[in-house]
């Protein structure tokens, strides 16, 4: 799995870019997602969505750390206990994928961008 990077241009009425980026899966499907940093990252961004925790090395190349799809009801504290636990692992961004319809879709998002060293969660 590899992130594909894409460019964005300031939005419309001089509002700043909006940072995107993509990820391949296995099938060659491609997701695109909006990049959030890890420190500042909100519970509320992972409900209804596949998450993708990254580290960026000195080059800039994106290391998957975990993917995980979240569910439509809450699940606080199993999300804070994700979050702690790829942000130890020395996750510095958060990749959101919000255009799956349902629970269904996210665990098949999941299960095509996991590799083995990732750790797959449903939180």
């Amino acid at each position: 799995m590899r992130e594909e990077r894409l460019k964005t241009t300031a939005g419309l009425r001089g509002s700043p870019a909006l940072p995107l980026s993509a990820w391949r899966g296995r099938s060659g499907r491609r997701y695109v997602v909006g990049v959030h940093p890890a420190g500042g990252f909100d519970l509320d961004e992972m409900a209804q969505a596949v998450v993708i925790a990254v580290r960026r090395d000195n080059a800039g190349i994106a290391e998957m750390v975990s993917v995980a799809s979240s569910s439509e009801s809450p699940r606080d504290h199993l999300r804070r206990t994700w979050l702690d636990r790829v942000r130890r692992r020395g996750a510095t961004e958060m990749h959101v994928h919000r255009l799956a319809e349902n629970d269904v879709e996210r665990v098949a998002i999941v299960e095509d961008l996991q590799v083995d060293t990732v750790e797959p969660a449903q939180v």
